[in-house]
């Protein structure tokens, strides 16, 4: 059995169902693969995902585009390569109370937005403000990262990001309701997330294992899609306690409809990722003049092997 490490962007969730599908049917086992998943919650988020995969503590992570670029654009650049995408389209959003003073980004001018600290997360939050008609000139603050959500549920943030399909249905068991602005809704040509990515330099010494490895993963991702029920029970297992209280079946059910086909998922449209270089560009984001083949790679999604 070969080892491979996956290093979760967050504790066990439905963006991760895939995974867990392909661990408890055997498609890893099948292909004589023995996978282990590490979380922040392991470490409180000391080392952030995409960092294992730097420091040689995981072959793949699970992290934003942003991630890719931020890494490939640093002091120091390190080879992050996205291999797949999860989500066929963002299904991230900023969300407020629908209690607040709050209902349009403009507004959240002067207001507390609790961030998880990424490269270009906070001026994107500006640039959407901006887009509003706003000034940009929101209150950052940086609390503890596996707590955030619950700061804003608990009045303790105005705003933050968070998972439609995740957060979004938590939200429903509160007597408070939320409301949410999507990034292309004002003007943000936000790419993909999340994304499974790796070291490139070991993409060609572990070609073959890599590959099987993302092919079982979209073997767990497509039978999670034609057997809801059954993946939400795998789900159940595997969740932090906390959050137990999710309609884990709605949950699934609103991420399947974007998770694409047998020919489509995993696949990264480039001029999707080409518009977000430029617009981070543009607006004075990245410095680093990049292109998509820069940053993706297809070659793990065919099951062809490559000549």
């Amino acid at each position: 059995m070969t080892p491979i490490t996956l290093a979760l962007d967050w504790t066990p969730n439905v963006n991760h169902i895939g995974f867990f599908v392909a661990q408890q049917m055997d498609f890893y086992k099948e292909n004589q693969l023995d996978v282990r998943f590490i979380t922040p919650a392991d470490d409180n988020y000391q080392i952030t995902p995409a960092k294992k995969v730097e420091l040689g503590n995981a072959d793949f992570t699970i992290c934003p585009m942003e991630s890719v670029i931020s890494y490939r654009t640093k002091s120091r650049p390190f080879p992050l390569t996205a291999v797949a995408t999860i989500f066929q389209k963002d299904l991230s959003a900023i969300a407020v109370k629908k209690e607040s003073s709050i209902s349009r980004p403009k507004e959240l001018d002067g207001k507390v937005y609790a961030s998880y600290k990424a490269r270009y997360e906070d001026k994107i939050v500006q640039e959407m403000i901006k887009n509003d008609g706003g000034n940009g000139t929101i209150l950052v603050e940086y609390p503890d990262k596996l707590g955030i959500w619950e700061r804003l549920v608990d009045g303790k943030a105005d705003a933050t990001w968070i998972f439609l399909n995740w957060e979004g249905i938590q939200a429903q068991n509160y007597e408070k309701e939320f409301i949410y602005f999507r990034m292309n809704d004002f003007d943000i040509p936000y790419s993909y997330s999340p994304v499974i990515a790796g070291n490139d330099l070991l993409y060609r010494s572990r070609e073959k294992e890599y590959k099987q490895f993302i092919q079982a993963t979209k073997q767990g991702y497509l039978y999670a899609a034609d057997h809801i029920q059954e993946a939400a029970q795998i789900l159940a297992d595997v969740i932090p306690e906390s959050e137990r209280n999710i309609d884990l079946i709605k949950s699934i059910e609103f991420s399947v409809g974007h998770l694409g086909n047998e020919s489509t998922w995993g696949r990264m449209d480039e001029n999707n990722i080409q518009t977000f270089l430029s617009w981070l560009k543009r607006h004075s984001l990245e410095k680093a003049t990049l292109s998509p083949c820069d940053l993706v790679t297809s070659e793990f999604l065919y099951n062809e092997d490559r000549i």
